[in-house]
């Protein structure tokens, strides 16, 4: 009875437009109040717990604001020109290029909203200009943006590794292999369509511009190695590294391209003391977790809208850990777990379901909402029949990759509308034909774990040797 309850209520708040935060809460609350054995006080100490006892969740506020300061610090208009000449010259190589800067934007944000917006701002137009069909360019884009949460550091790998409680830094390890596999398949389908649509190619840049472009582009490109080397190293965790990156992004953005704040526009030679002392002290009042007293405008714009978009999201957190609180206690997952278990499924047609059922709510809900409610409901499941936790953990990301560019609550395809000026539907049909790539990769993921779990096993017996 409990548990028809609490899903009933969760979909009728859903189905009258609540948002997805408030109906999760809504509906684990008035479980508890009126249908359940728990106490009161057990919704004030789990709401509590969500965002300060997770200290891998600590993470997600640091990359947020990394990434905000990465989108508008011109990192990636230069990684999309570093991309355009490394690959440029093969036909369809402007697209190519673009799903190689998402793949390099997306190993330094962790967001995929964030890589369809840095990136398509830039390429969507520069694909038109070139003699792309407008179409065309925002469906590569809409779909390579999804890298943005595949390829490590993401912020839904956090999600996942906090709802049960895995390592975060082995889940990177598995996304890596994955996130390169997909951005290569999506550059293999556009050569294709290129070849058919015999789209034009750019000139080869020669190598001094492949040079010129990598090091103009290492600013952002080192990041990957600062944050992915220091966790794969075993130098920092998850956290502390994405605290490295929100200093690091900082640095660039504003001291090293210098394409925001006080040293906007100025070269080093002729910065006055007055602007490098405010440059200290904005960064101080960050750390000080002041941003309204940030005295530039434009960091100061920056640290807040990272600020919101953090808010937002560990509001979701915690009501969905609330969500899942309910479903522990009344001990949902263990009853769903005998039922499926009673079916006698065999692993890979309990992971059939778990795709199927992934999908559907990829369409409904946020990535972060579907991992806190789905992962405790699968994950003793998947381990009673032997599947990895971790390659369980790619299926699912994997699943919310597709969430982001399905109807009505993919992400991806409203950036994308926003760039492009064009209607949700016209987005959805451009995105369509490229969402066929996404759903071959994920059966490749489903059953073949090895390419998920190469990595890290590979990791684990390095240390072991040591």
């Amino acid at each position: 009875m409990t548990t028809v309850v609490l899903f009933v209520l969760l979909f009728v708040c859903m189905i009258l437009g609540m948002p997805v935060a408030i109906a999760l809460g809504l509906s684990s609350v008035v479980t508890i109040l009126f249908f359940s054995n728990d106490s009161l006080a057990s919704i004030a100490l789990k709401l509590m717990e969500a965002v300060s006892v997770h200290y891998t969740l600590l993470a997600i506020p640091f990359f947020i604001l990394s990434s905000a300061f990465l989108s508008t610090g011109g990192v990636a208009r230069r990684l999309i020109r570093f991309a355009i000449a490394v690959v440029g010259h093969i036909r369809g190589g402007f697209a190519m290029a673009s799903v190689l800067a998402c793949m390099l934007f997306a190993a330094v944000s962790g967001s995929s909203p964030a890589t369809v917006a840095a990136i398509g701002s830039i390429a969507i137009v520069g694909m038109v200009k070139s003699g792309y069909p407008q179409s065309f360019a925002a469906g590569v884009i809409c779909n390579a943006g999804t890298l943005g949460i595949l390829i490590p550091p993401s912020i839904v790998m956090l999600v996942y590794a906090a709802a049960t409680e895995v390592s975060a830094a082995r889940m990177f390890m598995a996304g890596f292999i994955p996130g390169i596999m997909l951005g290569c398949m999506l550059m293999l389908a556009i050569y294709v369509a290129a070849v058919i649509k015999k789209l034009p190619a750019q000139e080869w840049a020669g190598f001094r511009e492949v040079f010129a472009s990598g090091f103009s582009a290492s600013g952002g490109i080192l990041l990957i190695v600062i944050v992915l080397g220091s966790i794969y190293g075993g130098v920092a965790s998850p956290t502390e590294a994405a605290a490295i990156s929100a200093v690091y992004a900082y640095g660039v953005a504003v001291m090293g391209y210098r394409d925001i704040g006080p040293l906007k526009g100025v070269p080093w030679r002729q910065a006055d003391e007055s602007a490098i002392r405010q440059v200290s002290r904005n960064l101080l009042q960050m750390a000080w977790a002041v941003p309204r007293s940030v005295t530039d405008a434009e960091v100061r714009r920056v640290v807040m809208d990272g600020a919101k978009v953090s808010i937002m999201l560990l509001f979701i957190i915690a009501n969905a850990m609330l969500f899942a609180h309910v479903l522990t206690t009344e001990r949902i997952p263990h009853a769903i777990a005998a039922v499926i278990t009673g079916w006698g499924l065999p692993a890979w047609g309990f992971l059939i379901v778990v795709n199927i059922l992934l999908l559907i709510a990829g369409n409904f809900m946020e990535p972060s909402a579907i991992l806190l409610i789905m992962a405790p409901i699968l994950f003793p499941i998947a381990v009673q029949l032997g599947i990895d936790p971790i390659h369980l953990g790619i299926i699912m990301v994997v699943n919310m990759e597709i969430g982001m560019i399905t109807p009505p609550v993919g992400l991806n395809l409203f950036v994308t509308a926003g760039i492009t000026g064009q209607t949700i539907l016209w987005v959805i049909k451009a995105a369509f034909p490229w969402l066929t790539v996404l759903l071959v990769f994920l059966v490749i993921i489903t059953y073949v774990p090895d390419i998920s779990l190469f990595l890290p096993e590979y990791i684990d017996r390095l240390k072991g040797y040591k």
